[in-house]
């Protein structure tokens, strides 16, 4: 009986060292997350982009030169849209590459309905090397609560 106790204990001690790197692995990526990748809001991280809250992107989209993108489908842009944006749709197979063709040195303000898209595209176009990307926090939902003004029809 003594044969298969001691072979058991090595599988025990393997599988409770796995356990113990999976949560010290989780624990680290969590406090590394949360505190130092995060930019605060209002706080410009230039190199990853930074989500913004209605009135921080108010003022970020009255800067000169910042280009306001709308990711939103374009029925959704047609419907109602801030002033002076572009609309580039997010959930068109062709958005890499459309943004891929923009300047990157230029600052970009980007918005959609409630700020999933925008969020994802921000994240995309950091990737792809940006170094000025705003994404408005809670989309048109939080911009129409402020007060913000919108436009109808296109462009």
């Amino acid at each position: 009986m003594s044969a298969p106790a001691s072979k058991a204990w090595p599988r025990r001690i393997a599988v409770v060292a796995l356990a113990a790197s999976a949560i010290v692995g989780v624990a680290a990526c969590s406090s590394t997350t949360a505190t130092s990748n995060t930019p605060a809001m209002g706080a410009v991280n230039q190199s990853s982009g930074q989500h913004m809250s209605a009135n921080e992107f108010s003022s970020a989209i009255k800067a000169p030169g910042t280009v306001l993108l709308d990711v939103r489908t374009p029925a959704e842009f047609n419907a109602g849209h801030l002033p002076q944006a572009t609309n580039i749709d997010f959930e068109n197979p062709n958005f890499s590459s459309q943004i891929a063709a923009l300047d990157k040195n230029v600052p970009y303000a980007l918005y959609c309905r409630s700020g999933n898209r925008s969020g994802q595209a921000l994240a995309q176009m950091s990737a792809a090397g940006f170094t000025q990307v705003y994404d408005l926090a809670g989309g048109m939902g939080s911009w129409q609560a402020m007060g913000g003004a919108t436009m109808m029809g296109g462009t």
